[in-house]
């Protein structure tokens, strides 16, 4: 047994050292960053125009869409308009707000390859003040095959998005877990990307090759995407490989790493069957703090 946690801790060693090599941010956290936790939020009187970030990382259930979910919220609860939009053909995010993809008739495909479909047919508004959404479903998949012999394919979500910019403060992207077509379009139309990252070690191994496709957009795509940060989620204290993983990335990416760090709780899933956000499912949960912890660092300059 110890020559396995030797084994382990060796590995992650070294892949924060690959991760490090990148270099992408200096391997320290300093005293501003950690103090946006406690910044609270300025209140705004005009909305618009929106920063657009795609929550992204190929690797499925690492909470990608929770975090979507109940970012979005906190950010409302601050003042601010905010536009969730499900690019996953699995309609997870829809879902998670109480819609159920499949009754609803036109969706963000229709939006993107059809012609005179509006966002306003579209568009769903939450039962969270300042909170609205564009649903998917299956019938997303299609577009990635469709996509394939459009003219700046690329582009396809970044257009359909560019209308509404100035009637949000945030849009934000619930991404696919894979690097396709898709995933390209949202890193192609965002302005940061937030890596929801699930404190395990898989889960460190493939951040090398997000951020290779995210560098790839930026050069040849987008040339204002940037890294916003990495959030660890599904962070268990109490196992040695969770606090080691989370060490790691933050000597690989430091100031990059949010201060606020998602902890596993049973509430997650229970907010998932009400249909709506922790924020307001369970107000005064851990889960809930957290995310209007990590709104904060978000809204801060």
């Amino acid at each position: 047994m110890a020559m396995s946690t030797n084994n382990d801790s060796g590995a992650l060693e070294q892949t924060a050292l690959d991760l490090a090599a990148l270099g992408i941010v200096s391997a320290k956290r300093t005293d501003e960053r950690r103090a946006r936790i406690n910044v609270e939020p300025d209140p705004v009187t005009e909305h618009g125009p929106a920063r657009v970030i795609a929550l992204c990382n190929q690797k499925g259930g690492v909470g990608k869409t929770t975090t979507t979910i109940n970012l979005g919220a906190a950010l409302a609860e601050c003042g601010r308009r905010v536009l969730l939009v499900d690019f996953d053909p699995q309609g997870a995010l829809s879902v998670g707000l109480g819609v159920n993809p499949y009754d609803v008739e036109l969706t963000l495909y229709n939006l993107m390859m059809q012609s005179g479909v509006k966002f306003e047919d579209v568009r769903v508004k939450s039962n969270v003040a300042g909170l609205e959404l564009l649903p998917s479903n299956i019938d997303l998949s299609a577009a990635e095959v469709q996509l394939v012999t459009e003219v700046a394919r690329e582009q396809s979500l970044a257009r359909v998005l560019k209308p509404v910019m100035n009637d949000y403060d945030y849009i934000l992207i619930d991404c696919q877990p894979s690097l396709g077509l898709l995933t390209i379009n949202a890193l192609t139309a965002a302005h940061g990307v937030i890596v929801p990252l699930e404190c395990e070690f898989f889960s460190l191994r493939g951040l090398a090759m997000l951020i290779d496709t995210v560098d790839k957009v930026r050069d040849r795509l987008n040339p204002d995407l940037e890294l916003d940060g990495i959030l660890a989620t599904m962070y268990d204290a109490r196992t040695v490989h969770c606090r080691q993983v989370l060490s790691r990335v933050v000597e690989a990416f430091g100031d990059k790493v949010y201060e606020t760090v998602i902890s596993r709780t049973v509430k997650f899933p229970e907010t998932t069957v009400a249909g709506e956000p922790i924020t307001t499912w369970a107000p005064g949960s851990g889960g809930a703090k957290a995310y209007r912890a990590l709104a904060r660092e978000v809204l801060a300059p």
